[in-house]
């Protein structure tokens, strides 16, 4: 079974729900984990916005990065620049992708508005995560199953 693992700054939104939407995509063919930089806590609107999508997040911990863990893994994937900029340095067998979203934490305005910003941040990481699963890990080989 692969593994594999997502970096965010704060392992409070983006990498959660990477995590989330993967471990449902991927089932049982991959270990799927998430860390941060630091360890800012679950957003509850990052809860809320998996929910939505019928994923529960809610029993996640918000974790900083396992080296050990982060070094057995076969892709890590980070998820934000700081992330990418600050991430430990990894073992050559570690495949490391970058795709920056922007932190939904950060949005202003109504509710609505800052829930939009979730919901859209999540759809993006789902989408990544399509053509991931897809054209890259489900097989050895890289071939779609």
């Amino acid at each position: 079974m692969k593994r594999l693992m997502f970096l965010c700054t704060g392992n409070s939104c983006r990498s959660q729900m990477a995590e989330g939407l993967a471990r449902k995509m991927a089932g049982d063919r991959f270990e799927v984990y998430s860390a941060g930089i630091e360890a800012h806590g679950l957003n509850p609107r990052a809860v809320k916005s998996m929910n939505e999508v019928g994923i529960d997040i809610s029993q996640h911990s918000s974790d900083t990065i396992d080296v050990e863990l982060l070094n057995s893994v076969d892709y890590a994937i980070t998820l934000c620049d700081d992330a990418d900029e600050r991430c430990p340095v990894t073992p050559q067998h570690v495949e490391r992708l970058h795709w920056p979203f922007p932190d939904p934490a950060k949005a202003t305005g109504t509710e609505e508005q800052i829930m939009e910003e979730f919901r859209t941040v999540r759809t993006a990481i789902e989408d990544c995560l399509a053509t991931f699963f897809t054209e890259t890990a489900l097989t050895d080989d890289g071939s779609s199953e």
